[in-house]
């Protein structure tokens, strides 16, 4: 192979062409061997050498040592193969590869040849021509679907035709597609049966055919499972929502296994197709589980120099009854150093229940009871809240709620010199239209949601209808979308009783980090007033405006840099009458971009500062900021 046209590869387990590699060597551990290394790709194009240099072990790992000079040349020799799946993969069929350790070929090396610390590596490459697609056939293709939820991205679509570059990539993506196409169609155990690939060397052409065994049509079985201890497996085989009879959907196989994942009562879960369909035309489907530790508790801490501290805890029992019932019971206490007084203290206890799949799969009964006392510039407030109802997933992107809520709160406001209660009763109902490619790091779609809360209020006797929607919208640039511009828009608003007489936690407030970046949180609000004269102190509205807008651009693999601009308005009445200042904060923020999400840092600046507004506010967190 060395220093010689190489034309052999694999594809779908089948060898290509002429002749196979050499056995894989053996992993030998020794005394570390250090090395360097140039890499010379002839040409210049930089794409190329960059697909080159990532399949390279030794490039990659030219930092290390390697584990002795047995490892350094079983390094090198299975790079030969890797270079060369990477000249297949930039449609280079005729590539020379050439890996030299101290002037001596690697693959004429023995396993224990002795070699200077440091050893001097040299792989040289002549990618050769490029080759196109001459023929590209694809026999027993799948039909179009009549469902548009059954479509497949089509091989031409990823350079599977005539004239395209012939990368390697593009043909194993052509078989996956047309295998999947079937899949969506109600053929499970659809497979390619033969690939012939045939190049031109004299042409640079490379002629590709591909059979695809659709297989026999096929409903869902009876759903089984095994590895169950405290669920009920019955129980979990209705979570899957796979009923027997009904056409099988690899899109239905995903949807369950979320379903699945959405119980957290399972460390692992999978769902195994039987080998075979059966001559009814069903296919058994197996779900395999292993089951998390019943209980849960958990501590946390925090501190501000704001707020001062708080700690939290929680116990958690994830299988009450063997269906996934979850009992989950938390408190907390913060404001401590803040003040010393545990009157200033902020306290929460109380507990929520989750019953999974009361009337389909994705219906959720839910319930909640919590005692809490809030400490806040524009009030205290102590009470007893609780409420129940029912969670819906419609689909994958849209979700809904109602909830009946009832409760019961003592105000002290300060600013007002006077206590006041308030208690209430009535409904919570919202949907969730969420089309983003990423909840955590969006670059594409939008998110839509909108709760509508009806109430009444004993102590003053006010039927009450408070409303609250919110937009976001994300549009990328570029390829990968490396720069992204987003927008927010939060609209609220309150109608029925006068301002007076409206419990003021049910009031709009603005400002702080997931509001208006640079305020104080809750600062922006309506001014109160003594004798004509400001007292400093702000109160909640009836109507709410936010808007904010973010320039994101991603300038390495893991850093990204924002540019952002938010504002905020509170109303007194409940539509917008811009009566009041529009509130506006500017800033910068680092991203630290990992698998999970982005870490946020900002740093953002009130442009119309209040007395008790910081002169800037640094915001931490995990996830863009909207």
């Amino acid at each position: 192979m060395a220093a010689t046209p190489t034309r052999a590869f694999e594809l779908f387990g089948i060898k290509i062409f002429e002749r196979e590699n050499e056995a894989d060597p053996e992993d030998v551990i020794g005394e570390p061997q250090r090395y360097t290394v140039d890499f010379i790709v002839e040409g210049d194009d930089e794409e190329i050498e960059e697909a080159y240099r990532r399949a390279s072990d030794l490039w990659g790992d030219r930092d290390e040592p390697a584990s002795g000079a047995a490892g350094l040349i079983a390094k090198a020799r299975s790079d030969y193969r890797r270079l060369l799946l990477a000249s297949y993969a930039v449609a280079r069929y005729g590539p020379t590869i050439s890996i030299r350790i101290n002037g001596r070929e690697a693959a004429e090396l023995a396993p224990d040849a002795e070699l200077p610390d440091p050893a001097s590596v040299v792989v040289a490459i002549e990618p050769g021509p490029e080759f196109r697609f001459g023929e590209t056939v694809i026999s027993e293709r799948a039909p179009p679907p009549i469902d548009e939820d059954d479509e497949v991205e089509a091989p031409e679509d990823v350079g599977f035709v005539t004239g395209e570059p012939a990368r390697s990539t593009a043909i194993v993506t052509a078989a996956r597609l047309s295998v999947e196409a079937w899949r969506e169609q109600g053929r499970p155990k659809a497979e390619l049966v033969e690939e012939r690939i045939e190049a031109a060397h004299d042409e640079n052409l490379v002629d590709v055919a591909l059979t695809v065994e659709p297989g026999p049509r096929a409903v869902y079985g009876p759903v089984g499972v095994q590895g169950t201890e405290r669920m009920d497996p019955e129980f979990v085989a209705f979570m899957t929502g796979l009923e027997p009879g009904q056409e099988y959907d690899p899109d239905d196989l995903e949807r369950a296994s979320e379903r699945l994942r959405r119980l957290d009562v399972f460390r692992t879960a999978r769902l195994e197709e039987a080998e075979a369909v059966g001559p009814d035309g069903s296919l058994p489907i197996t779900v395999v589980v292993q089951e998390r530790p019943l209980r849960r508790f958990g501590v946390g801490a925090s501190y501000s120099t704001v707020d001062g501290a708080g700690v939290e805890a929680y116990w958690l029992h994830r299988n009450l009854f063997g269906r996934a019932e979850r009992l989950r019971v938390e408190g907390r206490v913060a404001g401590i150093g803040a003040s010393l007084d545990p009157e200033d203290f902020t306290y929460r206890l109380g507990a929520s229940f989750l019953k999974p799949g009361i009337l389909t799969p994705d219906t959720d009964f839910t319930a909640s009871l919590f005692g809490d006392r809030e400490v806040l510039d524009p009030y205290t407030r102590t009470g007893v809240n609780g409420e129940v109802g029912v969670t819906q997933i419609f689909n994958e992107d849209l979700s809904g709620r109602l909830l009946v809520q009832a409760g019961y709160n003592r105000f002290e406001e300060e600013a007002f010199d006077r206590e006041r209660d308030f208690t209430h009763l009535g409904l919570l109902g919202g949907l969730v239209l969420d089309r983003r490619d990423d909840p955590a790091n969006a670059t594409e779609g939008y998110y839509l949601e909108a709760t509508a809360e009806p109430f009444y209020e004993f102590e003053y006797g006010n039927p009450t209808l408070r409303l609250i929607t919110e937009g976001r919208a994300y549009l990328g640039f570029g390829e990968d979308d490396p720069f992204v511009l987003a927008g927010r828009l939060r609209l609220g608003s309150i109608l029925g009783p006068p301002l007076d007489e409206i419990s003021p936690d049910k009031l709009f407030f603005a400002g702080g980090g997931g509001s208006v970046r640079g305020y104080a949180f809750r600062s922006i609000g309506l001014p109160v007033f003594e004798d004509g004269e400001d007292t400093g102190d702000v109160t909640g509205g009836r109507s709410l405006v936010e808007a904010s807008v973010e320039a994101r651009a991603r300038v390495t693999e893991t850093i990204g840099l924002v540019g952002f601009v938010d504002a905020g308005y509170v109303g007194e009445n409940p539509f917008p009458e811009f009566d009041e200042d529009v509130k506006i904060g500017a800033g910068v923020g680092l991203r630290y971009l990992t698998g999970f999400g982005p870490i946020r840092l900002d740093v953002a600046v009130p442009l119309d500062p209040g007395e008790d507004d910081p002169d800037f506010a640094f915001y931490v967190g995990i996830g863009q900021a909207f």
